[in-house]
Order: C-alpha cells, then structure tokens, then sequence
C-alpha cells in the first residue's frame, strides 16, 4: 500500500528480449494502409448520410478495402554461430508473417554473396542469384538483416574469403550493393550491444551501412522500425 500511495513506478525496460507477442505489437508499426481495388466495404457514415438524403429509404455505399501496402525484404543468416539464437530469429519470423502484408524472405550463411536460398536444406532449384533479387526488388522495399555479423573478417574484405565457396568478390562489395540500394534498410543483431565493439566483422558492417544495425531488444526493435518508417528515434 505504501508503494501504490507514494507512486513507486518502474519504466518499461527496453533492454528486455523480445517475444512472439511483442514482436507483433510493434510490427503492427510498419503496416501501411491504402484503400484500393474494388469498392467491397461498406462506407458506413457515407450510408447514413445518403439514407437521409433519400428520407430514410436505404441507400448504400462501398468503398475500396484497406490494404496494407508495406512491402518486406527479410534476409536471414542461418547456420553456425546462429544456432544459438534460432528461437529468436524464428519468432521475428513468424511475427513478420502474421504482421505484414507483403513478405519476401531469403537465406545467406554469414555474408550475403553471389547467390541466397529460399528454403532449408538448400537445394540448387531454390536458390536465387543475388544481382536478380537486387534487380528483382526495387528500392520502394523495406530490408531487414538478421543476423550477428561475426566472421572472419576476410569474409567481408577478400574475394575467396567465404568459408563455404570461393566468391570472386568480397562480401563487403555484395553488402554495400544493399545499403546503397535501400534507403530503408536495417540490420537486427541478436548479440547483445556492448558486444559488438569486441567483432571486427560487426564493426565493419556498422561503419559500411551508415550505423543502420540495432539490438534484437524491444528498444532496438523499435528504433529499427522507426528508421524503415524513415522516423528519428522517439520522434
């Protein structure tokens, strides 16, 4: 009683790991409706105020449904040191999919490099050549990165670098064709922030994407969606 008398309130914790439920209230954010096609709903006010133009005889009127025309580009890193945040990332992925209208989702290990996959087990006829999505997409798309950013550096800084396959130019090249093609791109990190600064790799793609890399925290998560909604923090 003493502690409800005096007001004795907490703030919210932004440092507090995401979840399921969460994920999607703050996705919710992002959602951008227009109305657009063919007139299905009903315009309720516009109804009423044509019934009683007509002195009470029902006259209705439709209008276009609402769409959610936000358009989503997620790439994810897979495999390796991901494993230990599979929970996470699965979450963010199935709230993404409950969320948003238009999800578009890819796979890459590590570095995003010539090609990346659409399904696990990668096979041959699920693959997509990274120039094609890059053609394929166009810069009206939100892109989200998941993935911890750690590797070896010459992953990012050596063609032939890659510890799965001898890619003709380094992974940082593929990664700036991203950042300066998408004005509206972030990079979610599952590692937490006062990590990063001990990852070489991480400390690279921060530099080279123009800081647009955020905690996997309900505080990161939301400054995350303020910058694909091309908002400042808190504003």
């Amino acid at each position: 009683m003493k502690v409800w008398d005096e007001r004795r309130y907490r703030d919210y914790d932004d440092s507090r790991e995401l979840g399921t439920r969460n994920l999607k209230l703050a996705l919710r954010r992002l959602r951008r409706f227009v109305r657009e096609g063919e007139s299905e709903d009903l315009d309720l006010p516009a109804t009423i105020r044509a019934t009683a133009r007509q002195g009470g005889l029902l006259d209705l009127r439709m209008k276009p449904v609402r769409r959610n025309r936000v358009k989503v580009l997620m790439l994810l890193d897979v495999g390796g040191s991901m494993d230990r945040h599979v929970e996470l990332t699965e979450e963010l992925f199935s709230a993404a999919r409950s969320e948003l209208g238009d999800l578009r989702f890819h796979y890459f290990h590590n570095c995003v490099y010539e090609r990346v996959w659409s399904a696990n087990p990668r096979r041959p006829s699920r693959d997509l050549a990274t120039d094609e999505l890059l053609r394929t997409y166009d810069e009206t798309w939100s892109v989200i990165f998941v993935g911890d950013a750690a590797m070896s550096p010459y992953e990012l800084s050596e063609p032939g670098g890659s510890v799965e396959h001898f890619n003709e130019e380094a992974g940082m090249v593929w990664l700036k064709r991203f950042f300066r093609r998408y004005p509206r791109l972030v990079w979610l990190n599952p590692l937490p922030r006062d990590d990063w600064r001990y990852t070489t790799s991480i400390r690279m793609i921060r530099e080279a994407s123009g800081d647009r890399m955020h905690e996997m925290t309900l505080g990161g998560f939301h400054r995350a969606l303020d910058a694909l909604r091309g908002r400042r923090a808190g504003a």
